[in-house]
Formats: structure tokens, sequence, C-alpha cells
């Protein structure tokens, strides 16, 4: 089956589902989305890295990715394989010592451990033809700048969110601080 490469797009709280998060992958090469619904503490495992956070301790997929260098074990690829009943199936691609290793993995973990290891993610098309959407002429845009402007932190200037930036670090709540971040590049883009 051919593979399809998926990027993140966006990650924000779900309305439909209270403690749940929309995690949002898009094509690399399209304009479809797969939204899928992740925890809480997955989503801040997912958005630490992708902001490149530094918590003072180690998340629990960076001890995975500490544990598996350690034994030799790399990530090679997540693909998303199934989509069954609502939920997202994927399989970590592993290799150790030049064998691959296919290993279950709930997909909110999979996309975790794939940021920490560089790896690629993909889906395929009789997954992406069933949970996927498609976004006529958003290929480019984000889907949360909206939810952004209209956000609390509208009122604020960038060096006061910048501030806020910071406190929302030391506080260790990742997933306000990448609200904040991306507030702050939209509206520095915008003078």
């Amino acid at each position: 089956m051919q593979k399809i490469e998926l990027k993140i797009v966006g990650l924000s709280y779900s309305h439909s589902q209270s403690s749940a998060y929309a995690l949002i992958l898009g094509e690399v090469k399209g304009n479809r989305r797969l939204p899928i619904i992740v925890g809480g503490l997955e989503a801040q495992s997912i958005a630490v890295e992708v902001e490149k956070l530094k918590p003072a301790r180690p998340l629990t997929h960076d001890l995975f990715k500490a544990f598996a260098e350690n034994f030799g074990v790399s990530v090679r690829e997540v693909i998303i394989n199934k989509f069954f009943e609502g939920i997202f199936y994927s399989l970590l691609i592993c290799e150790k010592d030049g064998k691959i290793i296919e290993i279950d993995s709930r997909t909110s973990d999979a996309v975790a451990i794939a940021l920490r290891f560089n790896s690629p993610i993909f889906t395929y098309e009789s997954v992406m033809s069933i949970g996927g959407i498609t976004l006529e002429g958003e290929k480019d845009e984000d889907p949360l700048s909206s939810e952004l402007e209209e956000s609390e932190f509208s009122t604020y200037s960038v060096s006061e969110l910048d501030d806020l930036l910071h406190k929302a670090i030391e506080q260790e709540n990742y997933e306000r601080a990448s609200t904040i971040r991306d507030l702050i590049k939209k509206r520095n883009k915008l003078k």
C-alpha cells in the first residue's frame, strides 16, 4: 500500500469531548486532514516537543526515547494503519540490529514518540478516505489562527505575551505556552 506522509498542523482543546484535545495531522502533499482526539497528557507531551520546550523532568515519551536508544532501538517511522469505530490505530516501525519490529501503539503516543525520534508519520489512503476531512482553500493556513485571535490574550502586547510565555513554561503549563507562542508568531508576522 502506498503511504501518505503527514505533518502536525494544529493542536487545540476539543469542544466536543471534555478533557480532550484535537490533534490535526495534514497531508504533506495535499489539503486533507486527520482530526484525532487525544488525551490531555498526550497533548501536553506533543506540544512540549513541537515547541522544543525543556521540562524540568523527562516526560513519559522522553523516557521511552532514552530507554530505546540505550538498548539500540530506533523508531524509523509511524504508520496510522487503521480507523475503526472512530478510533485510529498506529504502528511504531522500529529497528534494532538491522531487524524491523512493528509495535502496536495508540496514535497519540505514536505521534509523541515520532516527534522525539524525528521520524516521519504516515497513513494509508484507506484510512485517509474514511477518517480524513478536506479543507478547501486552506492548505497553507493555520486552522487555529482564528481561535487564537479570539483568545483571552487578544488585549496583550507582544512584550506582555512574552512575559506570560515564560511564566507558563516555569509553571510547566506547556499547552498555554504553546498557544501564547503561536499568538506571538502571528502578531510578529503582521508587523
